[in-house]
Parts: C-alpha cells; sequence; structure tokens
C-alpha cells in the first residue's frame, strides 16, 4: 500500500499537470475553440487503450508489471507532446496524446490493485485509500503550470509544453518506483492465498473467451461511465471558459486544482460511505451532487474565479462517489480469476465515456456556450438514477 501510495503522488502530478493547460494548448496551436476538447478525447481514447492493455497484462502477469508499463508509456507520450509544441506538429502532438493518455488509465488501475487482498467488507476503503495519494500531486501539479511554462519558454518551447515535461518526470518515477519496489504482487499474492497458482496460467489462456457479466458489474461499470462522461466535459472546458473571459494560467490552474483535489481527497469518506451505506445509494448520491455542478457552474458568474472553484470542486465529488461506489460494484462482481481483466475492460468503457465527453465539449461550446454544456452534463449525471433502477432486480445476494 505505501508503494501504491507513492506511486499515485507521482501519478497525480502527471495526470493535473496536463489536463491543466491540454486544451489551451490545442487552442493555441489549432486556432479554434471547437477542438480544445481534442486533447481531453485523445487522452482519454489513449487511457481506454492502455486500461485494456494494463488489465490484459496484469492478469497474465500481475499488478507490477502492468502497472510499471502503463506509467512509462504515459511518460513517452509527456515527452512527445513536449516535442510537438516545439516543432509545432499537430499530427505528432495528437499521436502522442494517446500515449500520455497510458499514464491517467495507470493511476486509475492502481486503486484496483489496493482492493486485491480486501475483503468486501474494506474493499471499497482500501481501493478509494490508494486513490486519495494522487491529491498531493494533483494538487501542486496545476500550481507548477506557470514555473514550468517560465522553463519552457526559456527553452525556446510554447509555455504551454511546460507543465507536459513535468508529466514526463513524474510518470517515469512512477513506473520505476512500481516495478523496483511493489513486493509482493498483490493479485498473485491474492490468487495464492485464494488457492490458485501464482502465474494464472489458465486465466492468461482464457483471455479471448467472452466473459458473463453479473448485473452488479454492469451497473458499476455504467455508474462510472456515467460519471467520467459528465466529469471530463464539464471539466475540459472551464480552462477555455475562463481564459475566454480574461483570467489568467495561475486562475484556471487554482481551480483545476481545487477541482482535482475534490476528485480525489474525499476518497476514503467515498470509500466507508461506499462500504457502510452502500454501492447503490451512494451512486444516487453522485448523480445528484452531479446535477447540482452541472446547475452551479451554469449560473456563476464567468468573472468569479471562487464561484467556479466551488462549482468545480462539486464535480470532482460527484466523480469520487461514482467512481468509489462503481469501483466496489465491479470489483464485488468479478470473480478472482477474471478480476484485472473485467477491470480493465470496465477502465476501457470509462476512458471511451471520458473521450466522448471530451470531443463533444468543445464543440457544444462552440456551437452554444459553456452554461448549456453545464446544464446538459448535469441532466445526463441524473441518467445513475433509471440506471439504478433498471438494473436493481439483478442485485446478487449478499452484494453491498
Amino acid at each position: 500500500m505505501r508503494v501504491l501510495l507513492l506511486s499515485q503522488v507521482l501519478a497525480g502530478a502527471g495526470l493535473a499537470a496536463g489536463v491543466s493547460v491540454g486544451a489551451l494548448l490545442a487552442q493555441e496551436m489549432l486556432g479554434s475553440t471547437g477542438s480544445a476538447g481534442l486533447p481531453a478525447a485523445l487522452l482519454t481514447l489513449g487511457s481506454a487503450v492502455a486500461a485494456l492493455l494494463v488489465g490484459r497484462l496484469s492478469q497474465a502477469s500481475g499488478r507490477r508489471p502492468g502497472l510499471a508499463a502503463g506509467y512509462v508509456v504515459g511518460a513517452i507520450g509527456a515527452v512527445g507532446v513536449v516535442l510537438a509544441a516545439a516543432i509545432d506538429s499537430i499530427p505528432l502532438l495528437f499521436g502522442t496524446l494517446l500515449l500520455y493518455g497510458s499514464g491517467t488509465a495507470t493511476n486509475l488501475q492502481a486503486r484496483y490493485a489496493g482492493g486485491d487482498l480486501a475483503d468486501a467488507s474494506s474493499r471499497g476503503r482500501a481501493m478509494s485509500t490508494v486513490l486519495v495519494a494522487t491529491t498531493l500531486g494533483a494538487v501542486v501539479g496545476p500550481n507548477l503550470v506557470e514555473p514550468s511554462g517560465t522553463l519552457a519558454t526559456s527553452l525556446g518551447i510554447r509555455a504551454l509544453a511546460g507543465p507536459f515535461m513535468l508529466a514526463a518526470i513524474a510518470y517515469a518515477v512512477a513506473g520505476v518506483a512500481v516495478w523496483l519496489l511493489l513486493r509482493p504482487d498483490p493479485l498473485l499474492l491474492a490468487r495464492e492465498q485464494a488457492g490458485e497458482e501464482a502465474t494464472a496460467p489458465a486465466a492468461a489462456d482464457e483471455d479471448d473467451d467472452p466473459v458473463a457479466l453479473s448485473p452488479t458489474v454492469l451497473l458499476g461499470g455504467a455508474g462510472m461511465v456515467v460519471t467520467q462522461l459528465v466529469m471530463v466535459a464539464i471539466m475540459t472546458m472551464t480552462p477555455v471558459h475562463m481564459h475566454d473571459h480574461g483570467h489568467g494560467l495561475g486562475a484556471s490552474g487554482l481551480v483545476i486544482s481545487i477541482h482535482i483535489a475534490a476528485m480525489y481527497l474525499p476518497s476514503p469518506l467515498s470509500g466507508w460511505l461506499a462500504d457502510r451505506v452502500g454501492r447503490r445509494p451512494m451512486l444516487a448520491v453522485a448523480a445528484l451532487t452531479l446535477l447540482a455542478a452541472g446547475v452551479c457552474a451554469a449560473i456563476v458568474p464567468p468573472d468569479s474565479t471562487l464561484l467556479l472553484a466551488f462549482a468545480l470542486a462539486l464535480l470532482g465529488l460527484g466523480w469520487s462517489f461514482g467512481l468509489a461506489a462503481g469501483t466496489a460494484l465491479v470489483t464485488d462482481g468479478a470473480p478472482l480469476a477474471q478480476r484485472a481483466r473485467i477491470q480493465g475492460g470496465a477502465d476501457l468503457c470509462v476512458a471511451l465515456a471520458g473521450a466522448t465527453g471530451g470531443l463533444g465539449s468543445g464543440y457544444v461550446v462552440a456551437a452554444t456556450s459553456y452554461h448549456t454544456l453545464s446544464l446538459l452534463g448535469g441532466l445526463i449525471g441524473l441518467a445513475l438514477l433509471p440506471l439504478l433502477l433498471l438494473l436493481a432486480s439483478g442485485r446478487r445476494a449478499g452484494a453491498p
């Protein structure tokens, strides 16, 4: 757990630095607000592919090689983004943003490692504890936007490429730390304790076989998909919205750091509530929180940094509730022999939802406004309520 917490601190800095300026970098290089959502879309599309591959690698060989590989690929992507900004290459920017998304996927996949050795009654809390360590790096990262931008400018590179330099270092160190220090491997140890072969050759051989997903897994996956879609859509366009109303990089970095802190800092509470109150009630709470965030973002004055920060904090909190409950449901419903594979598939769907939100958000704002996007996001969050009713009949006996 200590190693996972260390890697999450580093990965949080890599994640937040890029998220803070990705849309602005695309807007600057492409000269179009409508295309500002492309970085988030490409990043989350790359995250989708990485989630599947990291899950399969973890299934076959354990969490250590899966997580280490994912972080290193994310670092390579960050280096590529810096190079693309330096030579003003749009194709290279788009291609390396896909690789950069691997760091985001791995950052989330690490939470599953925290729950490998926990029982069902404390699983939500164990997995959420891993996520909370992201807060330190995630809060520090956006606030290094200006210093890293100054460094990039001194090297003759666009200022907005600076945070990606930070991300490259953070992801690389996280990968090395996991590879060297994550021993014993939690997934392999869990299999040993369950009486299975540590290397799980049978599970690896079955990777191409279809998996029957229980209603518990489907509900958990759907909960995470909806929360990710709403969160990415509104978050992506907030720095652009602030920039268009005269805010500087420091102000937008502060708002995003508060947002990401609200995503990760309450994680232990979110996990505890998922364990004590129940997974399904917490998905309902997530839906209502996302609605409140969308309405708040839509009605606050665009020149108010404080109120925009409050709206984005609510958005992060709704995401935290939805992710904790959804993650616990997916893990509850996934048999140990196929757990990593199913978790990777769930995160694939989550990342695709984020890609949809990131890509669509720029065009929605270009065609209408940020206020319309925020209201639409809040209403989509309410889709969790009918999903809960639809899949309620599939609740497994004994599932929280």
